[in-house]
Parts: C-alpha cells; structure tokens; sequence
C-alpha cells in the first residue's frame, strides 16, 4: 500500500486494519489465523498454511464494536481466496480473499463450530457483507 498522498485509490469498499484472531476452514481442515485488514468485500490474513488462489473458504471470527457501530458480533463468511503469498518469516502465509457471502452468528455460538455455508441457501446468509 502506498504512502504517497497523491496515489488515486481504487478499492470500492472502505477497509478496516484490525487485527483479530480467526478460523479458517477448506478442504475438511481448520487452522487458525489472524486478520490484517478487512472489508466489505474482502479480508486480508495471516495463516500457517498454504491455499490455492481459487480455493474456496469458510472464515469465522468476532467483528469487533468499531465496526458494527453496536456490540461485538461473530460472523461466518465464505469466499475464495485471490492470492497467497508466504510473509517474511517465511512460515505464515498472506492470503486475500473474495467475500462471496456472511452470516451473523448467535452471540453464543463458538466460533470454532463450522456449519456449511451456502450463499444460495443458508438462512441469514446474504450475498454479500453489509458492515452494520
């Protein structure tokens, strides 16, 4: 990201660097990870794993209260990831993702527990995030 005040922004949706613990779930594995920044429309993360651009993923974390204008909510999100790319350690990866769908999660619901998620027929899943 450019420092340079005269660089024209292209991205469409405001982002939100926050830094918050996530899970994420492919292929019948989850693995933990952290956010770097996010969107309405994408999310930006750190994981210990490695996915392919076009992998398919399921995304479970607490959007925090500078985000939602209200209380802290867990959300569950699917989307595909766009890029990856191994950090300077060299053992987490830096992974973009499309956001293709969300759901708010009851705020008693572990995060960590994955049901499928469709946009096309979960119920509370929209198409795409909406930031409250």
């Amino acid at each position: 990201m450019s420092t340079d005040p005269n660089c024209l922004e292209r991205r469409g949706a405001q982002r939100f660097e926050v830094h918050l613990p996530l899970a994420v779930h492919f292929d019948g594995r989850t693995v933990p990870g952290f956010t770097l920044d996010l969107s309405g429309r994408g999310i930006f993360f750190y994981a210990e794993t490695a996915l392919p651009e076009g992998a398919v993923v399921e995304l479970t974390f607490t959007m925090p209260s500078e985000i939602t204008l209200g209380e802290n909510m867990p959300v569950r999100c699917r989307g595909r990831v766009l890029r990856a790319s191994a950090s300077q350690a060299g053992q987490r990866r830096g992974i973009a993702v499309q956001l293709d769908a969300y759901e708010y999660l009851p705020s008693d619901e572990p995060i960590t527990q994955f049901v499928r998620v469709s946009a096309t027929s979960a119920p509370g899943a929209t198409s795409g995030p909406v930031l409250r």
